[in-house]
């Protein structure tokens, strides 16, 4: 570990792939910089998402790509134009980590794993003379503009000429995105929405039969089907997760915004899951209304509709005893189950965040319009995009951008900046 320096050319605070980035391009364009990361090692989070194999971009068609940031489309699309999903796997391939295109158009290091990519490029910055200073948490500013550095060796000022800030989100704050930096923003006049949990489950309150023996259950495949407060129509098909008090999964994370906000508006929202994807109402009309003899209701829906496990209970779950005696309000059940999701798991539950520095209290170089030197990167912005590689994606175009924009404040400005 660094000794803490009391005066910082480039002062990178957060060692996640935005700050990370930010301090490759800003050295890169010939500045000091200096790296400051709350836990003991950088980067945890992003080792944290490659646990299950390191989904790092995504394969789709640039234009539609863009359109997975939703209302934010338009700014990060400007982010995009100079660093985009074959820009960062022709960096990572710098790196010596090949990549390639799942069937699902997820792209992935050939390994898999997060770990062998972090190790290069550190050791590439380390080399290269970015300088790291672990277990060095910033604290908001002192009254001469000096930075407040919690350090184990007590707390210290830390005078830059140009900051930038990657502080994360508020999900996973065990790994350090713990959002305490809002209030110190917030108080310097910066633009801060409230953070919220993105790419979340929900809460449906199950029975506690469901609950206890269902919990941990994959829903495969099925469709979601939703109508949105504005009344369109969203379908998709996917997987998802029955957990103790609700639902997760890919599948109710692609439409995790736009159903928290409508639960914020109306207090609940109701989705509707296609538990049989491949049969049309018709035949599973047909094929229930067979006599089933003696056969159990639970024998008649695996032979006549391919129905059992979770997808059986929740019918039992969801519908009145009466219409497992009709035909056709069966088949009408298995097409369209509505769940009521009443809110959103906890924010340190989600795997990422909504909300943070509003993009218009910034600059096109992701400058703080009422802090000139400070910018901002990452996950603590104001936007948010479904997995399947995308926060990724857009947090290192975030950190290029705010690195990018660092090197030029620095070139055209001497002295130290000032909170």
């Amino acid at each position: 570990m660094s000794a803490t320096p009391s005066h910082a050319r480039l002062a990178v605070i957060g060692g996640g792939p935005a700050g990370l980035m930010a301090a490759e391009v800003a050295h890169a364009a010939g500045f000091e910089v200096d790296v400051f990361e709350a836990k003991g090692s950088v980067g945890r989070k992003f080792l944290i998402a490659g646990k299950g194999g390191m989904n790092l971009t995504h394969g789709e068609p640039k234009a539609d790509f863009v359109q997975r940031y939703g209302a934010r489309a338009r700014e990060i699309g400007t982010w995009l134009e100079d660093f985009d999903a074959d820009d960062l796997r022709a960096w990572a391939r710098g790196l010596g980590v090949d990549t390639f295109v799942g069937s699902s158009g997820r792209v992935f290091p050939s390994d898999l794993k997060a770990a062998p990519l972090l190790r290069a490029w550190v050791h590439r910055l380390r080399e290269s003379g970015v300088r790291f200073h672990v277990h060095h948490r910033w604290l908001g500013w002192h009254g001469d503009g000096s930075l407040r550095m919690a350090t184990p060796d007590g707390e210290h000022a830390l005078h830059a000429d140009a900051a930038v800030l990657a502080l994360g989100g508020g999900s996973w704050p065990q790994l350090g995105s713990d959002g305490a930096w809002q209030p110190w923003l917030a108080g310097r006049g910066v633009a801060v929405a409230p953070l919220a949990p993105s790419n979340s489950g929900f809460d449906i309150g199950w029975s506690e039969h469901l609950s206890g023996r269902f919990a941990g259950a994959p829903l495969k495949p099925v469709v979601l089907h939703w109508r949105d407060p504005a009344g369109r129509e969203h379908t998709r098909q996917g997987e998802c997760v029955i957990t103790a008090t609700g639902i997760e999964g890919s599948l109710i994370y692609a439409f995790s915004g736009p159903l928290r906000e409508a639960i914020a508006a109306h207090g609940a929202a109701t989705i509707a899951l296609d538990l049989s994807p491949g049969r049309s109402l018709e035949r599973l009309r047909a094929d229930l209304a067979r006599p089933r003899g003696s056969r159990s209701i639970g024998d008649h829906l695996r032979r006549q509709a391919g129905i059992d496990g979770i997808k059986a209970a929740l019918l039992h779950e969801c519908l009145a005893r009466e219409s497992f005696r009709d035909a056709d309000a069966l088949a009408r059940a298995i097409k369209r189950l509505p769940l009521r999701l009443v809110r959103a798991r906890p924010i340190e539950e989600a795997i990422s965040s909504a909300g943070g520095v509003r993009l218009e209290a910034l600059g096109e170089d992701l400058m703080l319009q009422a802090l000139p030197g400070v910018f901002c990167a990452g996950e603590m912005l104001d936007w948010e995009a479904p997995t399947g590689g995308y926060l990724l994606t857009a947090c290192f175009a975030s950190g290029r951008r705010a690195g990018q924009g660092a090197a030029a404040w620095l070139r055209g400005r001497a002295p130290a900046l000032h909170g």
